[in-house]
């Protein structure tokens, strides 16, 4: 379809709630982190393992839905999916130690990521290629609402009822978006009975998407640029509540405006979008991610960054990441329309493995982990932009118009 059609709107509405899946699970119980180490008579570093493990269910689980999507349709993998988060997430609130609940943490991922590889690859679905990183940005208008509102509401259910209360919530939420996409979500994709479950075949096809320069190019250097957001969340309730000893409410603030520049940097997108391509603006504004890497980096050396400077940095960084994560996602599934699915698993899973990574190094290093981290992915990923795009002749801008040449 050329342009969007009347049902659009809402169509990205649910796509949107489906996104807010998995950054709800991740937000709401980052202010319970050290009530959780406390009953668990650890940690608040080892709690932040527990994210690590939903990264690495996430990043793992979209491996399996990626080919299902393709064969069964996009509805019927969501539903088993989200069942399996709910039932895990109703786990993590009765879960008695902590083995017990790491292990439900990576099963709720597991679930869950269906929503947002499904989400993803409908885009594709019910959009043309050249509106592609106009819808992502939009959907992460929605996926704000997680770090503007969980966070908070973590904190309140904390001090009133307990943090057990918050994977309670968890489920009732995800159980209204199944009831809603179940009652109003098209389907967009028919079922595709070729696409073969078996090892060998799933593991070639991947293979043949990973083989396009284009996809390649775009999702590594993506996932580089993307694990900054990662190394956020996971170490800043360890750089704010235990470096600079905020509290639980005001963490939830801190982090929620800080978020907002992420969720700014999307919506400028949208605006960048009507003047420059997407392939501009994801250079551009990884350059900019770089030298504001740089600069938190010298500070940190140099010991000059209080919590203002670290407040700055840290927004205007995640503000690249908002540019640069909508349009490295729609230049790297634009070759693809038949293995959307797939190709958007794949994408999913190397960049959400990459940040489960990043996020791993600070649970175990710490805070002084997290500003290296941020700097260093920025830099490989402009160094894998640079190299990648040498090797692709033509880049894949739109199915309706013919291929543009990278100078």
């Amino acid at each position: 379809m050329a342009h969007l059609h009347r049902q659009s709107i809402w169509i990205i509405v649910l796509l949107g709630a489906l996104c807010v899946v998995t950054p709800f699970a991740v937000d709401m119980y980052l202010p319970a982190f050290a009530a959780i180490a406390h009953e668990y008579r650890t940690t608040t570093p080892a709690i932040s393992l527990t994210l690590s493990t939903y990264f690495v269910g996430f990043s793992l689980g979209q491996m399996i839905y990626g080919p299902l999507l393709d064969r069964f349709g996009r509805k019927r993998p969501l539903y088993v999916g989200l069942a399996v988060y709910i039932l895990s997430s109703i786990g993590c609130a009765t879960a008695h130690s902590l083995k017990m609940f790491v292990a439900l943490r990576f099963l709720e991922a597991l679930g869950g990521c269906v929503a947002q590889v499904g989400a993803i690859a409908m885009v594709r679905d019910f959009f043309p290629v050249k509106e592609s990183a106009k819808i992502f940005s939009l959907l992460f208008l929605m996926i704000g609402v997680s770090p503007l509102l969980a966070p908070t509401i973590g904190s309140l259910l904390l001090a009133g009822m307990g943090w057990r209360w918050i994977f309670v919530l968890l489920a009732a939420i995800a159980f209204a978006i199944l009831t809603v996409t179940f009652l109003l979500l098209p389907e967009g994709h028919q079922p595709d009975h070729s696409v073969s479950l078996r090892p060998g075949p799933m593991i070639s096809s991947f293979w043949n998407i990973l083989k396009q320069p284009q996809f390649l190019t775009y999702t590594l250097a993506g996932a580089f640029s993307f694990a900054g957001l990662f190394a956020y969340v996971a170490g800043s309730p360890i750089i704010f509540m235990d470096g600079f000893h905020l509290g639980t409410k005001a963490f939830g603030i801190v982090f929620a405006v800080l978020v907002m520049g992420f969720i700014g940097g999307n919506q400028l997108n949208v605006v960048l979008l009507r003047k420059f391509t997407s392939q501009q603006i994801f250079f551009i504004a990884l350059i900019l991610q770089v030298a504001i890497g740089a600069i938190f980096f010298a500070g940190m050396l140099g010991h000059m960054l209080g919590l203002k400077a670290t407040l700055v940095l840290f927004f205007a960084f995640l503000s690249c990441i908002g540019l640069t994560y909508p349009n490295s996602a729609a230049l790297a599934l634009a070759p693809f329309s038949s293995h959307a699915g797939r190709a958007s698993a794949l994408l999913g899973c190397l960049q959400t493995g990459t940040g489960a990574l990043i996020s791993m190094g600070i649970g175990m290093l710490g805070a002084s982990s997290v500003v290296s981290l941020l700097s260093s992915t920025a830099l490989v990923a402009l160094v894998v932009l640079l190299v990648g795009r040498m090797g692709i002749r033509e880049l894949i801008v739109s199915e309706e118009s013919d291929a543009v040449v990278i100078h």
